[in-house]
């Protein structure tokens, strides 16, 4: 067998592992679009293409809701998951700028120890938490999951990190020949060549913000107007699976999916093009 056929035979095995991989991956989510627009009678169906077609669970579900609050759940959420981005982007980016360019001493142990804080689950930090701001009279507010964002984040500053250093040193000498400063080299050179890693980064935290149930369930009032849409969606569970809709909640939770999709389809490439040069794994 000559290497040319070895290779063709290679390729097609991965390709077929690759789709195969792929078609395991999308079948949840097809399902799970099925579901939703099924009628009740026909929630467990094998078919994937629902017969009839119906939206009337999305409508159920815009009506069934406590004081008709779906659009209250989805701009709590939106809002909560873009300050939190926001504020890491802004907190991660300069750390990760000080980190990589700027030199101090003891600059690689206090990274090291920075590193190491990812190590530390997020319940641990839970309690402690919880009593400042109970101290601070936050606790049913939506600014315990805001604030903690604006102090950094050791995984975010990590990846921006990585993807600095890839940025070549000899911009820095020649903006500083021409006068530039610290600050002027951050956001003038430095944020614009990030776009790429600045991307992955509002993905990754945008989505780790959005599907939250646990910190907005102890937080913030179990009021539906002010509660975000995780968490909506799991006391609504409970009321469907009493009533067996499971067709209304596949409903809800494509719904809840939606901008996740249309955020990482806008900026794919980015977001691939920043995983990539950045060398971080997630």
């Amino acid at each position: 067998m000559s290497s040319s056929t070895q290779k063709i035979i290679l390729d097609i095995l991965s390709y077929a592992i690759l789709i195969f991989g792929a078609i395991t991956m999308l079948f949840p989510f097809l399902w799970m679009l099925s579901v939703s627009f099924r009628i009740p009678a026909q929630q467990y169906s094998r078919s994937i293409i629902p017969d009839p077609i119906t939206i009337q669970n999305y409508i159920d579900l815009w009506k069934n809701l406590p004081d008709h609050s779906f659009p209250y759940l989805v701009f709590n959420s939106f809002k909560i998951s873009t300050l939190t981005a926001a504020g890491q982007l802004i907190t991660c980016a300069m750390a990760a700028f000080a980190f990589a360019i700027v030199n101090f001493k003891g600059r690689n142990l206090l990274f090291s120890l920075l590193l190491a804080t990812m190590m530390i689950p997020s319940q641990v930090s839970l309690i402690p938490n919880f009593i400042i701001f109970k101290y601070l009279h936050l606790i049913g507010t939506q600014w315990p999951l805001i604030l903690p964002a604006f102090w950094g984040g050791a995984f975010g500053t990590f990846l921006l990190r990585q993807y600095f250093l890839t940025i070549p040193r000899d911009l820095v000498d020649a903006a500083r020949i021409d006068g530039a400063s610290l600050f002027g080299i951050f956001w003038k050179i430095y944020l614009p060549l990030s776009k790429p890693a600045l991307a992955a980064l509002t993905i990754f935290v945008f989505k780790d913000a959005w599907n939250d149930l646990l910190h907005p369930l102890i937080y913030l009032p179990t009021d539906m107007h002010q509660t975000t849409l995780t968490v909506g969606l799991a006391f609504f569970q409970q009321q469907l699976q009493m009533g067996g809709k499971f067709t209304v909640l596949m409903a809800g939770a494509f719904l809840s999916i939606l901008p996740l999709l249309f955020i990482f389809f806008i900026a794919q490439k980015q977001f691939i093009e920043g995983i990539a040069l950045s060398g971080v794994k997630r």
